[in-house]
């Protein structure tokens, strides 16, 4: 088997449906069993938000509503890596497990699941450096993969990406309530030191422009940006309430966190989709830049029909 025919073989079994004889009076209990199913999940979950997924469940069934997942991502290809600005086959190995993850439910729950991806591109011109154009780039081709993948889905799992910009009228309404949020959390913020873990995060981040490494405040600015944009008023409301359910790669509170592969949890926005052969058949991987510095690997040259962009015309195989 070559790497076309395992990606085909994948997208394939996307599409079979099982049929199960299942207890209508316990479907509540048997679709949380399933969000939670540690063949996924990779993190425990709070008992308080253990909770709000049962509650979240049980209103979506009394309403007739599809379940409703979101997972909020950076909306970009990390500028680091040479696929970027589009997606690559990390985007495409995360909607597959995802899509293996939640067709069960689909398959016991006719109104099915509806799982939406939320990004904040709209942040990171202004944090990160990154031009408007990367980002656009990288969203129209996460939009084109959504359209992909479609042709292969049950017709009640349904993917969607929307935007935190798209909550605000226009950039210069979003742009006036971050100004003013920065204002305000300027002397808290920098009355205490950034963290290790921050200072590597903005420093793997940050496309640093002429001449900004020599502010000596300089990655504490970006993190004042950072903890603004964390409470601009339209973010965090579109998916922390009593509709939805919260996914995320790694944990935090309140989360389910699934990781991204069945052996990742890289974000698949700041990683590569990297495959090794395991016996006849393969597996996927999402590796960090580090991961791709300490590796080595071959290119295997890919062509599927529908599945366009730069970054699908190859692949990198790890080097064992």
């Amino acid at each position: 088997m070559n790497f076309k025919e395992y990606i085909l073989k994948e997208l394939s079994s996307l599409r079979t449906h099982t049929d199960k004889n299942i207890d209508t009076d316990n479907v509540a209990d048997l679709i949380y069993k399933l969000l939670m199913s540690k063949k996924f999940r990779k993190y425990s979950v709070e008992p308080s938000y253990q909770e709000h997924v049962s509650k979240v469940i049980k209103n979506s069934i009394a309403d007739n509503e599809p379940i409703k997942l979101t997972l909020v991502f950076g909306g970009y290809k990390l500028w680091r890596l040479e696929e970027a600005p589009e997606v690559d086959w990390a985007e495409l190995f995360s909607l597959i497990y995802y899509v293996k993850w939640l067709k069960p439910i689909a398959e016991i729950y006719k109104p099915g699941v509806w799982f939406d991806f939320y990004s904040d591109d709209v942040i990171l011109n202004r944090m990160n450096n990154i031009p408007i154009s990367e980002t656009d780039i990288y969203i129209q081709s996460f939009r084109q993969l959504l359209e992909f993948v479609k042709n292969y889905l049950p017709e009640n799992l349904n993917f969607t990406l929307n935007r935190v910009g798209g909550q605000y009228k226009s950039r210069e309404e979003f742009n006036q309530e971050l100004d003013q949020l920065i204002q305000n959390l300027e002397k808290e913020v920098y009355s205490v030191p950034l963290t290790p873990k921050q200072i590597t995060t903005i420093d793997s981040n940050v496309k640093l422009n002429p001449g900004q490494s020599e502010d000596a405040n300089w990655r504490e600015k970006v993190n004042l940006t950072h903890e603004a944009y964390s409470r601009v008023s339209k973010r965090r409301p579109y998916y922390r309430n009593d509709q939805k359910i919260f996914v995320i790669t790694r944990p935090i509170k309140d989360s389910i966190a699934v990781g991204t592969t069945k052996r990742s949890v890289v974000k698949f926005w700041i990683g590569a989709g990297v495959v090794q052969k395991d016996g006849d058949d393969y597996a996927a991987y999402i590796y960090s830049p580090k991961q791709l510095e300490a590796n080595s690997f071959t290119k295997e040259s890919v062509d599927i029909e529908g599945l366009n962009g730069k970054n699908f015309k190859s692949v990198r195989m790890v080097n064992t």
